[in-house]
């Protein structure tokens, strides 16, 4: 594959691939039909896992051999799903060869059987009973059904069903149509000829949509199920659907909902565009997806189209080129005036590739099969009764542009529907739709906010007022995309844009120069820190796969202005208490551990092993790693031929890999046995044979090339073909591939104890993000470094206190609302008392950078996050971090949470205070704190041997203290 498989989707893919095989081999054995059932949730990417599954069934893995000859059948009931498909797996299954995929056509296909090898596409509408692909005459001399029922026939032994059962978009009789066509193939079909097919891979989102599909079949049904949490986990999807509706019904609301949609839609891209420059990737290019009326008469549409794109240019401040605003209406697959503009008709599954594309106009047909994760505001005139349209189409928006969570800006996250006409109620609706059509619950949180009332505020570190902050150099934001198509992706590898100038008036390819700030202002305002030159510019040797740097030189001339909102203030934002960046930085860089907490190990430690010997390699802390973890390998094979040759046992070994015996038994004319003793013939293998045992072998070993490097380093000239031998030897050997485990995991984590605090001060999110994933990959329980993001995004709360000394704060007010319990605010009031005091931070609970510190209760490892982290100065560090967590002692919870803090504060010398907190009071009715501090050795020895909560409470009676009672 060309692309990396999550974790939870090589589990799926081994689970699959398992299952598909047992499922083979029962047919043959029972000849009773098999079905694999294959479920995971929206955006798990089913497709990408199948199209894996058939890399391994041609191709073969370390426990499954080759079947170059098999033929795939992938039936849906859409041609722009299975359009989509076919180019998803020409994309990035690297193995299977152009041409491999076929789309059968109802007027040229015309075969006895499939063909071996390859994998063809098929859907419910060509096998209707008015397809031609169903009839005889006109010149075809096999009938679909004929073909199917012959290969099964003569090729059952290699023949594989995939049912993509994704008719979420059909409603009444067409939904009825397709299962009824689709369980022709897993009952058999007397009418057309058609036996049971011998293995069917069902995939779907929900497993009680398949299992109707199933009912009432005698087939045996193999079960692969992902869970909503691992796709959670694995940062695919964004985080939060926020759906907008006005606060109460109105007339002629919807082109203000509009101009909200467009507001979100440009916040989107001036974020993006500084997240991609910052971390050297090909822009993203968000689109804004308007869901318009069908229209009544002749009408195209009831939505004043005009209007609507007025509008947009309006709020944005820019003017749409041609290529730039496309519709997908069917029934006018032509290119329509809009204000204008000459708007095409496109392909709903061409959209996410071109990235000229800014506006669609859409009215239905993006329900169903349809996949862009480049569309991120979505603004629909449908009415409250169309909720299940809505809902469809969420499922299709809520995958990540990147392919990941966004780590350094929250807003990123997020994908945003505005809904002009729908209320609170109405918008229950789409969310109980969205439950009931993926089957279970969207793995992504669901959240409604009427136009009066935010449900989360961004807040962040960087100085400076919104709409006013000078670019970057090389920035280009999205008036000059819009105006520069040509300059709008300068990643060499993304897909050309189109240049072509527009015929309509008052258009410009005009490009503005930045404007910059002169630098005493800034420093006079205190809104932005002077920076030197050579430190705002991309490293140009950077490449970490799909990052690639460029020079910003290059594009510097092209920058345009920032753009400001209509509704920018130009009042100035007080100045910060204190340097929020150098807060950000010492944090970042001081290599503080946060935990993550898996319920089960995902792969094994030599395959983490090679992940991080790549990533120091690349990253250049190491630039040896991967050849040494090689050489070391390398040397194991050669110490175990070595002792087999001190032993004799070499050449009988050898012997055993290149022969092989063949039996023979001989019967009379009536079956009976006329020697009982069977004939023995000796074999010897060919280099064939040899080259595929080596193969299997290196594949065992992590696919990594070590079978070559071991030949390289120890080949006998005399007999070269030797040292692959070696290699099959050492994997055959049970204790051999147990000692390279053993060996794997303990120079993994001594590589992650080694370099974890570098890893912490490289710049490259991607670099940081693959480094977290190789880790969490390896253990249940897993090191990260603690890195803050610059951008956050907190749930709006009435009621709440505004901060200044938060970390984060409101870019425009310099002020974080946020609403303590009075256990968590008294401790703060403590702590801002303090001398030494510079700021703190909510550490959510949860949250995606929250710090998070294992602990252990009835024999289960849990996650905890501490509430307040706190930031003071110090002598010699410049600044000091405390974790602060005040507790209930009624928790049954807090001996574990104890002794965890205890085991974290003794893996992090560097960390200030580490406290458990009680809330007490005195004789005066007076609430006070009484704190147990872990980072003392002497608390942390009680701890660690307390055996029950009662044992702690004596701990915090007799070494507790009072903030006031004593200088900590």
């Amino acid at each position: 594959m060309r692309v990396e498989l999550f974790p939870f989707q090589k589990r799926a893919l081994a689970d699959i691939r398992m299952k598909t095989a047992e499922a083979m081999g029962s047919y043959h054995r029972t000849h009773a039909p098999q079905v694999v059932s294959f479920t995971a949730p929206t955006g798990a990417g089913k497709t990408i896992i199948m199209a894996s599954l058939i890399e391994s069934i041609f191709f073969g893995d370390e426990n499954y051999v080759e079947q170059p000859g098999s033929i795939i059948v992938w039936l849906s009931d859409s041609p722009q799903l299975n359009e989509q498909s076919k180019q998803k797996i020409d994309a990035k299954a690297d193995k299977i060869r152009l041409g491999q995929c076929v789309t059968i056509s109802e007027n040229s296909f015309d075969q006895e059987v499939f063909d071996d090898g390859h994998i063809y596409f098929l859907n419910t509408q060509k096998l209707s009973a008015t397809s031609k692909l169903t009839k005889n005459g006109d010149g075809r001399t096999y009938t679909i059904w004929q073909t199917i029922a012959n290969s099964v026939r003569d090729k059952s032994d290699r023949l594989y069903f995939v049912i993509d059962e994704a008719h979420r978009g059909m409603q009444g009789k067409e939904a009825s149509k397709a299962t009824t066509i689709m369980q022709k193939f897993i009952k058999g079909s007397s009418v057309d000829g058609i036996p049971p097919m011998p293995v069917v891979i069902g995939m779907s989102a929900t497993p009680q949509r398949f299992n109707a599909l199933v009912e009432g079949t005698a087939s045996t049904i193999h079960k692969c199920v992902v869970t909503a949490d691992e796709v959670r986990a694995s940062g695919l999807l964004k985080d939060r659907i926020v759906i907008t509706y006005p606060e109460e019904d109105a007339v002629n609301n919807d082109m203000a909902i509009l101009q909200a949609a467009a507001d979100d839609w440009k916040e989107k891209w001036e974020h993006w565009t500084q997240y991609c420059y910052e971390q050297h990737y090909a822009y993203v290019n968000p689109i804004l997806i308007v869901q318009v009326l069908n229209g009544s008469g002749k009408k195209l549409t009831d939505t004043d189209l005009d209007d609507c794109l007025s509008k947009i240019e309006e709020r944005t401040g820019v003017k749409f080129e041609a290529g730039q605003v496309v519709h997908t209406f069917g029934q006018a697959a032509a290119n329509i005036q809009v204000n204008g503009l000459d708007v095409r008709y496109e392909e709903p599954s061409r959209i996410a590739d071109d990235r000229n594309i800014r506006v669609v106009f859409f009215k239905e047909n993006l329900s169903t099969g349809w996949d862009c994760p480049r569309a991120e505001t979505m603004m629909s005139f449908k009415h409250a009764n169309d909720a299940t349209y809505i809902a469809q189409l969420l499922g299709r928006m809520i995958r990540t542009p990147m392919q990941m969570h966004i780590e350094v800006d929250d807003v990123l996250n997020d994908v945003h529907l505005y809904l002009p006409y729908f209320n609170e109620d109405t918008v229950k609706d789409i969310v109980e739709a969205l439950q009931n059509s993926e089957g279970g619950e969207i793995p992504a949180d669901i959240v409604g906010e009427s136009t009066a009332g935010k449900k989360f505020d961004t807040l962040t570190v960087k100085s400076g007022k919104k709409g006013k902050s000078t670019p970057c150099p090389g920035q280009l934001t999205l008036d000059g995309l819009l105006r520069n198509p040509a300059k709008s992706d300068l990643n060499q590898n993304a897909n050309p844009v189109s240049t072509e100038t527009s015929d309509r008036p008052n258009s410009t390819m005009r490009v503005e120069p930045a404007i910059q700030k002169p630098q005493q202002e800034l420093q006079k305002s205190n809104q932005v820190q002077p920076v030197s030159g050579a430190e705002n510019q991309p490293n140009p040797e950077t490449h970490i796969d799909n990052v690639t740097s460029f020079d910003s030189s290059s594009v510097s001339d092209y920058a345009p202005a920032m753009m400001e909102g209509p509704d920018s203030s130009t009042s100035e934002t007080p100045a910060d208490l204190f340097d929020r960046e150098a807060v950000m930085k010492f944090i970042n860089d001081s290599g503080l551990l946060s935990y993550n907490v898996r319920s089960l190990r995902i792969s094994n430690y030599l395959k983490s092993l090679y992940k991080m010997a790549h990533l120091l390699t690349m990253s250049r802390l190491w630039r040896e790693a991967i050849r040494e973890v090689q050489s070391e390998i390398a040397d194991m094979i050669h110490t175990y031929v070595q002792d087999l040759k001190a032993k004799k046992k070499y050449e009988d070994l050898v012997l055993q890999v290149k022969q092989f015996k063949l039996a023979t038994q001989i019967f009379d004319a009536f079956g009976e046995t006329v020697d009982n003793y069977s004939v023995h013939d000796l074999f010897t293998t060919t280099d064939t044979d040899i080259d595929r045992q080596f193969r299997i072998a290196d594949i065992k070993l992590g696919n990594e090339g070590i079978g070559m490097f071991y030949g390289n380093k120890y080949m006998d000239d005399a007999d070269p073909s030797g040292f692959k031998v070696d290699v099959i030897l050492f994997v055959a050997d049970d204790e051999c591939m147990i000692k390279l485990h053993q060996y794997a995991e303990a120079r993994f984590h001594r590589m992650n104890d080694d370099y974890r605090r570098y890893f912490a001060t490289i710049t490259s999110e991607d670099i940081r993000r693959q480094y977290d994933r190789v880790v969490s990959d390896g253990d249940v329980v897993s090191k990260h470094n603690f890195r803050l993001p610059e951008t956050i995004q907190v749930p709006h709360e009435s009621g709440g206190k505004e901060y200044r000394d938060h970390l984060f704060v409101s870019e425009d007010t310099g002020i974080a609302k946020l609403k303590l319990n009075p256990w968590e605010s008294g401790v703060l009031e403590e702590e801002q008392g303090r001398k030494d005091f510079v700021c703190w931070i909510r550490n959510p609970s949860r949250g995606s950078w929250a710090l998070c510190i294992p602990y252990e209760m009835d024999g289960e490892t849990k996650p905890t996050y501490p509430d307040i982290i706190i930031v003071r100065t110090d002598k010699v560090l410049g600044y000091v971090i405390d974790i602060l967590e005040p507790h209930n002692p009624a928790y049954k919870d807090n001996l574990g949470k104890a002794k965890g803090f205890a085991e974290y504060a003794r893996q992090n010398p560097g960390v200030g205070r580490i406290q458990l907190i009680r809330m007490s009071e005195d004789a005066a009715k007076n609430k006070r704190f009484k704190r147990l501090d872990m980072s003392k050795s002497a608390i942390r020895d009680k701890v660690s041997h307390a055996m029950s909560n009662d044992e702690l409470d004596h701990i915090f009676y007799t070494d507790g203290f009072f903030a006031d009672s004593i200088e900590d």
